[in-house]
């Protein structure tokens, strides 16, 4: 912990914080890449080899694991949970408790303005599309189109947005 931060925020030296970053209490980061003007909610950690591109909005207890790259302009919802392992195990093939040695990290990419909803879950190796909206409490398995509305469990296409702008000239979602 850096003996200048409060002692509710635990920032580790390695954490690359661009300019104009709101941070609020009860943080971890370690490892990370941060851009610029992004926001930081209470109780999110983001681990080592997360990526948040520039204004981000990254809400209360969410956590955003090794792997997980957000691009610019991503809203990130209440309590959102990326995964990052397709197998999870406590022990290895020995019996012994598993090490990053026995452990494979697989990428998540959450592209340009992109919205996820509070409670979503987000399995690991899929890419959510540009300005995609993904709906609270979903899972999302698969790969989300650019401009696609998901929801459910798992998570299915309900709409394009880009449909509706063609219709109503707007990303209404009415």
């Amino acid at each position: 912990m850096n003996p200048s931060q409060p002692p509710h925020q635990q920032i580790a030296r390695d954490v690359k914080l661009g300019k104009g970053v709101r941070l609020y209490g009860f943080i971890n980061l370690y490892g990370c890449e941060i851009g610029d003007e992004v926001s930081i909610g209470t109780f999110v950690e983001i681990q080592k080899g997360a990526k948040v591109g520039n204004r981000c909005k990254i809400s209360s207890h969410t956590f955003l694991c090794e792997g997980v790259t957000l691009e610019d302009d991503v809203f990130v919802g209440h309590n959102v949970t990326f995964i990052n392992d397709r197998y999870p195990r406590a022990t290895n093939g020995n019996g012994q408790l598993q090490s990053e040695a026995d452990w494979n990290c697989i990428r998540t990419v959450v592209k340009r303005g992109a919205s996820i909803g509070s409670g979503a879950t987000l399995l690991c190796g899929i890419v959510i599309g540009e300005r995609a909206m993904v709906g609270a409490g979903s899972v999302v398995t698969k790969d989300v189109p650019p401009d696609a509305v998901v929801a459910g469990n798992p998570a299915r296409v309900m709409k394009s947005l880009a449909r509706m702008d063609k219709i109503c000239g707007s990303h209404s979602l009415i």
